[in-house]
């Protein structure tokens, strides 16, 4: 979904007729929930979250998925990303989307359930993909605080964490694409992926909500190799 095809949404706006027992906070997201054009889409499309028009949008800019790829989705729940990446990889291809939390099945993929840092969970996705991965994809972020600093600073942690994770279980020349917050990615950890990769790259994808901070990292043209990290 671009831009360009929110047009005609405009002048429509839904407010929730009650509040009662809301929080001021929950009526809020709730009625951006109603009348964002994303959400809508996303229903009408069978995605699971507007996030997947996050992914498309990545996409149709850097040329992130191809037919036939060994595909890694971390922290995969609800599955709006994982729905896209059975899409895009088509029959040939092999879909692992992992979360800690238990996640309802998604046709084309295999769901597992645990800590991607787990060396048992590893092997288990380098199981399931029957070989190295072609791309590893993270939405994951932590609860926030709502302290600009803190919540940067997790976040940067997790990237790390997921980053690691990409350079044990990519096949050269694979992608890794992950969120961050707007300040980008720390510069050891920005020296290290231009060190691993051939192109590092941010971005924020229209389908990104203009008030949020989040952005994505676009790590493509993996120098190692699965096992080398």
């Amino acid at each position: 979904m671009t831009s360009g095809s929110k047009s005609g949404e405009r002048g429509l706006s839904t407010r929730l007729r009650t509040a009662k027992g809301r929080s001021t906070a929950s009526q809020k997201w709730l009625e951006r929930q109603l009348n964002d054009p994303y959400v809508r889409a996303a229903r009408a499309a069978g995605w699971r979250s507007r996030a997947a028009f996050k992914i498309i949008e990545l996409d149709e800019r850097f040329r992130i998925f191809r037919p036939a790829q060994r595909i890694v989705d971390l922290g995969a729940a609800p599955g709006g990303w994982t729905q896209v990446a059975v899409k895009r990889a088509g029959d040939r291809g092999r879909v692992v989307a992992l979360d800690l939390l238990a996640m309802d099945p998604v046709p084309g993929a295999t769901v597992l359930q645990g800590d991607f840092q787990d060396e048992a969970t590893e092997r288990a996705v380098l199981d399931a993909m029957a070989g190295p991965a072609d791309l590893v994809l993270s939405d994951m972020a932590p609860n926030t605080t709502g302290h600009n600093a803190t919540d940067h600073l997790r976040i940067m942690g997790l990237v790390e964490l997921a980053a690691d994770f990409a350079s044990k279980v990519l096949a050269p020349g694979g992608a890794f694409v992950a969120k961050v917050f707007q300040g980008g990615v720390e510069k050891d950890l920005l020296a290290a992926l231009k060190r691993d990769f051939a192109q590092v790259r941010h971005a924020k994808p229209p389908a990104s909500r203009k008030d949020s901070a989040e952005m994505y990292l676009v790590a493509q043209g993996f120098r190692g190799g699965a096992g080398q990290g």
